[in-house]
C-alpha cells in the first residue's frame, strides 16, 4: 500500500494539546449553555457536540500531544459537569440533589456520549499514529519502493 504524496487529513493536525484543552472546555461549556438556553436541561444536543468535539480535537492536535487529547475526554465532561452541579444541578439531575450525586448523576445519563466520543478519539489518534509510522517507512526506503499491505 502506498501514501499519497500529499498529506491527508491525518496528518494535518498542528496544534498544541494545551490549545486543543482549552479550545475544548470552550466549546463543551458552550455547547451546555446552548443546550441550556434551548431546552432548559443538558440533552441530545449537548451529546452530539460532545462526540462531534471529542473527534475535532483528536483531528486537529500534534502528534506530540496526542496524551493530552487522548485522556481530555472524560476530564473534559466531568470539569463541565461538576460547573453545571454548582451553578445548575437541575439542569444535570435532580433539583435536591447534592453536588456529588448531580455529577455522578449527569455522567450517567450522558455516559453513553462520553463512551462514543472517547472511542472515536482514541480511534482517530490511533489512525494518525499508523499513518504517520507508515509515512515515515515510506520515506526511508526510498520514493521507488512501495511498502507490503
Amino acid at each position: 500500500m502506498s501514501l499519497p504524496a500529499s498529506r491527508t487529513v491525518w496528518e494535518e493536525g498542528h496544534e498544541s494539546g494545551r490549545e486543543m484543552a482549552a479550545l475544548g472546555v470552550a466549546l463543551a461549556l458552550t455547547a451546555a449553555a446552548l443546550d441550556l438556553v434551548l431546552g432548559g436541561q443538558i440533552g441530545l444536543l449537548f451529546d452530539l457536540a460532545f462526540v462531534l468535539l471529542c473527534l475535532a480535537l483528536a483531528l486537529a492536535v500534534h502528534p506530540r500531544d496526542f496524551f493530552t487529547v487522548g485522556v481530555l475526554p472524560p476530564i473534559l465532561m466531568l470539569a463541565t459537569f461538576t460547573l453545571l452541579a454548582m451553578t445548575r444541578s437541575e439542569s444535570i439531575a435532580r433539583a435536591e440533589d447534592g453536588l456529588v450525586q448531580a455529577i455522578v448523576s449527569g455522567l450517567s445519563h450522558h455516559s453513553l456520549a462520553l463512551v462514543i466520543g472517547y472511542l472515536l478519539a482514541l480511534a482517530v489518534l490511533v489512525v494518525r499514529v499508523r499513518v504517520r509510522v507508515q509515512r515515515e517507512s515510506l520515506t526511508r526506503s526510498g520514493p521507488g519502493r512501495r511498502l507490503r499491505a
